[in-house]
């Protein structure tokens, strides 16, 4: 297999692939983008990604974004990692299901924080969003908390997901949700935090 480049920046969901790549093994190059400094505007990288956003993966076959397709693209380009049920369709879209929930309800959620721009130009609507934050990220919260069936996610088997339900975990706390009432997903995060490719991948997105 040809080496991927992978492409990041610190504090962002493209840190769940980031896990997700060392969990499988991958061999990659990494490329962090400051994202302050708006490299992901760029000319350079918007003609690896024109979305302007991270995470982006340039395979062989193309470049890829988008959390969940990185995710189940790694797991199934690695089908020795075990880091999905690529044998059994329903369970595979629960996994599915759970990534589709972190991208478009929880990360949306928390971009209010401070993205307001994306929806509206008035600067009260914006600290409106802001307001909103820690209610809507508790809810999310709150959810997440009653999918914790085992030590992870899915039960008895670390997948892809878990990486990015950790990722978008870290960021309850400082979206202002109290998490003494989420014991079960303060446990949760603490241990998927303790695994090597997770402390790995945190270290690099940081250095």
């Amino acid at each position: 297999m040809s080496r991927w480049t992978f492409y990041t920046a610190p504090g962002t969901c493209a840190l769940a692939t980031h896990i997700a790549l060392h969990e499988a093994g991958a061999e990659f190059d990494l490329v962090k983008l400051d994202i302050a400094a708006g490299q992901q505007q760029g000319p350079d990288y918007l003609r690896v990604n024109p979305k302007g956003r991270v995470p982006a993966l340039a395979t062989p076959q193309g470049v890829l974004t988008e959390t969940p397709a990185l995710l189940a693209f790694v797991a199934q380009s690695f089908p020795a990692a075990g880091l999905a049920p690529l044998d059994d369709p329903f369970a595979f879209a629960r996994m599915q299901e759970l990534a589709s929930y972190l991208a478009s309800t929880a990360h949306v959620a928390h971009a209010h924080k401070r993205r307001g721009a994306r929806w509206a130009d008035d600067p009260a609507a914006h600290e409106a969003m802001r307001a909103k934050v820690p209610q809507t990220m508790t809810v999310c919260a709150a959810y997440l908390e009653a999918q914790i069936v085992g030590p992870w996610v899915a039960g008895e088997r670390y997948t892809v997901v878990d990486g990015y339900l950790y990722t978008v975990g870290s960021w309850l706390e400082g979206d202002g949700v109290d998490m003494t009432r989420f014991p079960k997903l303060t446990a949760y995060l603490e241990r998927v935090g303790q695994r090597d490719a997770v402390r790995r991948a945190v270290k690099e997105a940081q250095s």
